[in-house]
């Protein structure tokens, strides 16, 4: 199967293009290198620098005419949505809307987008399941929610078959600790240059951590479905950050040092997802445990220190 994705230069999206490799796919990737890097890039993948909002996508779509589209590229940074959220809009909307009119115009039999619980908000119950209120608290939590309607409307127009996934808090390789990373990039990055932790509040804030390579398998599963749906991605598990470090301490032979700092305004302070709808409809269900995962991305990062790619 020809399979293009877009943002397969990013965290998620290159662990995904690199399984489907593996499962023998023709992976095309289109990514604008904004947070991207080359060096995420599985060399058997073919590469397109492009960005999602350009003209330019036509005549990529032509030129690949694939199959079915996973959509991962996006402005992800919270608080640059709310800075700037025209630029959040440009991004995560319009871009998705040029996506799907190529799917339309170049015959795409399916589209897999990767949405976010922050399409929720602050929860009303937990764990979230699809069905809660849509209630986002930023603009990035607004634009991701957008594309989900225009994505379900050109399936009610054309045709079109879709997976929608929403994600709890993704975490392993390849995730930047930049700016707003992930949380686990950003204390393993710390904990590897012997940096103190900054938390925000007191630390028992709690959240439903999934590794990424559960998530590429969620992906796989959506590509293989017929079903036509909304689906969490997430362990219905959760932690507070104070186990988090805790266990994370396990890994590292340096002894660990917390720093804490008020809560942040917006800071959601227990976030969890059911995913019974996924493991029901999708035949998938999460099979790493935390502290498995949290083992190989700290050992990953750490060769990666080795060869001074990481810090």
């Amino acid at each position: 199967m020809k399979i293009l994705i877009s943002g397969g230069a990013g965290f998620i999206g290159s662990n995904v293009a690199e399984q489907l490799l593996n499962l023998g796919h023709h992976v095309f990737v289109i990514d604008n290198l904004s947070t991207g890097k080359i060096s995420n890039l599985d060399d058997r993948a073919v590469f397109f620098e492009a960005d999602i909002t350009s003209e330019q996508l036509d005549k990529l779509f032509n030129q690949i005419k694939p199959d079915q589209v996973l959509h991962f590229a996006a402005q992800v940074n919270v608080n640059r949505s709310i800075e700037d959220p025209l630029l959040d809009e440009e991004t995560n909307i319009k871009g998705t809307v040029n996506i799907l009119e190529n799917c339309k115009k170049h015959g795409v039999k399916k589209i897999i987008y990767a949405s976010s619980a922050a399409v929720y908000g602050v929860p009303q119950n937990l764990p979230i399941a699809e069905s809660h209120a849509i209630d986002p608290i930023s603009f990035y939590g607004i634009s991701k929610f957008v594309p989900e309607q225009y994505i379900k409307t050109y399936a009610a127009l054309y045709g079109l078959k879709y997976t929608i996934l929403r994600y709890s808090n993704v975490f392993g390789p390849k995730q930047d600790h930049v700016g707003e990373g992930g949380v686990v990039s950003i204390f393993i990055n710390k904990m590897l240059k012997n940096e103190s932790l900054t938390v925000y509040g007191n630390g028992e804030q709690t959240r439903d951590f999934i590794y990424v390579q559960d998530v590429v398998s969620a992906n796989i599963a959506a590509i293989d479905s017929e079903i036509n749906g909304v689906f969490n991605v997430s362990t219905n598990t959760t932690i507070s950050l104070n186990e988090l470090v805790r266990i994370m301490s396990e890994f590292n032979s340096q002894k660990v040092e917390l720093t804490y700092q008020e809560s942040r305004v917006g800071d959601i302070i227990h976030s969890c997802l059911d995913n019974s709808s996924a493991i029901s409809h999708l035949n998938w269900k999460p099979k790493y445990s935390l502290e498995e995962a949290l083992k190989d991305t700290f050992d990953y990062y750490r060769r990666e220190t080795i060869n001074n790619e990481f810090i």
